[in-house]
């Protein structure tokens, strides 16, 4: 039988669907599905699209030999405030890191400022005495006699975990590890995050809130976690699950256990990688990846065929795209935007009669109205639906009926009577106003970034990313759009392609003159043995590469900027050529280097990952011709706002070298791509579709 243990499968599970993908070892993909997500227990819903996909395929689960697997669950538990309650223990003096924070607002006028909900109230804060220093050297021992108080503290908050964070564990934990052990053996049933495990740099305040964060999530995750595992392991699935993180890697069950903040964010990083490895296919060095599902839609810029990464970021801003109103962490991150607008957001009309859609989402259950399974409000499905964007026989595969009278009710009277409209307009207004929202996310991540999206090609995926992608398009000025095979499952698809891989990164600040390198290198040692410990249980076989960096900056900067390093050992020659390096990476960045200032470092990365798979590159067709269209669909043309006829294909039998104007739709099984009146459409030799604005291609 093991000859036979061949095959791959990905789960993806979202707001509202669930995505499965089953692959053989040499990437050619078997079979994929969308299910319903099951909120209440959603291995159900997983494990319902894994049966689908075997049995397409005609094979077992004994034959799986690599299992990837990302969730919202964390995400969702931080945003909607469903975790445990938290208690933090902190060095004695600090009682009020979270209080103070960055001590500024992110809205400096705004008399009515909301802070940001950093989940622990200040009296389940409490604190220590014992303290080290900045170079990992104990100034006073940890104050054991005090445990007896602390531990009255916390069963009186009635904290079900808590988050260690004490002064420069990052350069020492010793204290934080003994805390553990001591509040352990009084208190079993306490889950404990410590802030050198987490996140381990220097600030304490992103040290302390990601702490939070991980200790608020981990018990919820750690027991949805272990009822996956136990749920397909009850299947026959033997092989270990590995998890994809927040940075575009993958971590096994129990290093996600036990850091679940790692998690946040894991879906999107599929999809980002999926749109990176395209760009690296078709030789596009800048892209913007655009992912639409039913609950969230998803930005992230690529260059150079790698997505644009962080450190940090912020989940729930209270105040919807500006900096400093969410909760701070500190982990690295495919960096990207996200918003409220799916298939399932919701559409109203507020008080002073304004056409509003999310972030609120109707979710898989009840859903849109239009799924007929007891949703009444409005939803943008419902709105594509009127349209006649989507067709009913034919959505999710044709196994989840539409109920166009349903949507059109929903939409009459949520919208429509409000504003003097019928269901068809009120539809129309409605994707306006999110396709509008989506565009207006993706310049404003772009102006953050310093970046312009004119000239980039949009790679269009998820549920109704090629639905939405030539609107969002035109409003982004975005000329050029590519929709890859399986677009409706493509995060998934994205799992398949991440390398097993683990980030550490560590604070240990040194001037770069005065490095010392028989500890920096020890220091690098030690953490390659542990990216390597948690790398080599999902990828026992494979080769390993390393990635390290510096995190550099002037002397008295606040803020550094990343420089790699060479994957070995440094030597004494290698500052010269690091500093060389930091000048013209500042030059770059800011115009001109600094002469004769002192450079320092903060932080220090490596990064441990198997080999990706190799690139296919695909030949042009050497023909082309003009698709035939299966029939025809009267649809309410997004560009003239009139009923028009469009053609309708079956992107099944599309073959490399197809072309055809729009309008137009392309229907797969999981979803639609609408090609605008505005657009033309082409089939490249891999199967891509490529959009193309006012394309003039001879007939």
């Amino acid at each position: 039988m093991s000859n036979r243990k061949r095959l791959r499968l990905a789960v993806d599970i979202g707001g509202t669907f669930t995505d499965t993908v089953l692959v053989n070892r040499q990437g050619q993909i078997l079979a994929t599905t969308k299910t319903p997500t099951t909120p209440n227990n959603p291995a159900h819903g997983a494990i319902d699209g894994a049966r689908r996909v075997l049995a397409e395929a005609r094979v077992d689960w004994s034959q799986i030999d690599g299992f990837i697997h990302g969730t919202t669950l964390a995400t969702n538990a931080l945003i909607e405030r469903r975790g445990a309650v938290v208690a933090t223990v902190t060095t004695k003096g600090f009682r009020d890191i979270l209080e103070i924070a960055y001590e500024r607002r992110y809205s400096q006028y705004d008399i009515n400022l909301v802070k940001p909900d950093l989940i622990v109230p200040r009296s389940s804060a409490f604190t220590i005495g014992g303290r080290m220093d900045a170079r990992g050297r104990e100034l006073e021992p940890l104050e054991e006699a005090s445990l007896a108080r602390s531990v009255e503290e916390l069963t009186a908050s009635g904290a079900e975990a808590v988050a260690i964070c004490l002064m420069h564990a990052y350069a020492n934990p010793a204290h934080e590890l003994r805390l553990r052990d001591l509040l352990q053996a009084r208190m079993p049933d306490l889950v404990i995050s410590l802030s050198h495990e987490v996140s381990p740099e220097a600030r304490e305040f992103d040290r302390l809130s990601t702490t939070i964060a991980n200790a608020y999530i981990q018990p919820q995750m750690a027991s949805y976690l272990a009822s996956f595992q136990a749920r397909f392991n009850d299947e026959g699935v033997t092989c270990p699950i590995l998890m994809m993180t927040a940075g575009g890697g993958m971590t096994t069950m129990e290093t996600a256990a036990r850091l679940p903040i790692r998690l946040v964010e894991s879906g999107p990083a599929g999809g980002a990688i999926l749109a990176a490895r395209i760009a690296a296919e078709t030789s596009e060095s800048e892209v913007l990846s655009f992912d639409m599902g039913g609950t969230t839609a998803k930005l992230c810029l690529i260059d150079h065929f790698r997505p644009q990464s962080a450190r940090k970021f912020e989940i729930a801003r209270a105040a919807r795209f500006i900096k400093g109103s969410g909760m701070p962490v500190r982990i690295p991150v495919i960096e990207m935007i996200e918003i409220g607008a799916g298939g399932g957001s919701i559409a109203h009309v507020d008080r002073l009669g304004r056409l509003q859609v999310g972030p609120e989402s109707a979710g898989s259950e009840p859903g849109p109205a239009a799924f007929a399974k007891g949703g009444t409000e409005p939803t943008v499905t419902d709105a594509d639906v009127m349209q006649g964007l989507i067709e009913p026989g034919r959505f999710a595969e044709g196994r989840l009926a539409i109920d166009m009278e349903a949507a059109q009710v929903a939409l009459e009277q949520g919208v429509g009577q409000a504003l003097g409209l019928d269901a068809a307009q009120a539809g129309h207004g409605i994707s306006e106003i999110v396709d509008e929202n989506m565009a207006s996310a993706g310049r404003m991540h772009a102006v953050e970034s310093g970046k312009d999206l004119g000239a980039r090609l949009m790679i269009a995926f998820g549920g109704n990313g090629p639905l939405h992608a030539t609107r969002v398009a035109r409003r982004s000025q975005v000329d050029r759009i590519l929709i890859p095979r399986d677009p409706g499952v493509g995060s998934a698809v994205g799992f398949l392609f991440a390398p097993v891989s683990f980030e550490i990164i560590r604070s240990r600040y040194a001037r770069l003159e005065e490095l010392e390198l028989d500890g920096l290198n020890t220091f690098f040692d030690e953490m390659k043995d542990e990216a390597i410990s948690v790398v080599r249980a999902g990828a026992p076989e494979d080769v390993l590469t390393q990635r390290r960096q510096a995190f550099m900056r002037y002397h008295g900067q606040g803020h550094e900027i990343e420089i790699l390093l060479p994957d070995r050992a440094l030597e004494q020659d290698d500052i010269p050529a690091l500093r060389r390096t930091f000048e013209r990476e500042y030059s770059q960045q800011f115009s001109r280097a600094v002469p004769g200032m002192t450079i320092e470092i903060l932080n220090w990365s490596l990064e441990v990952s198997s080999k990706p798979r190799a690139l296919k590159h695909y030949p042009e067709p050497s023909t082309r011709q003009r698709a035939i269209p299966n029939g025809y669909r009267s649809i309410l043309c997004d560009v003239t706002g009139a009923w028009r006829e469009a053609e309708v294909h079956d992107r099944a039998l599309l073959h490399p070298g197809d072309h055809l104007s729009g309008p137009a739709l392309i229907i797969e099984p999981q979803t639609t791509t609408l090609v605008s009146a505005d657009f033309s459409a082409n089939v490249d030799g891999g199967g891509n579709i490529w959009l193309n604005r006012n394309w003039e291609g001879g007939e």
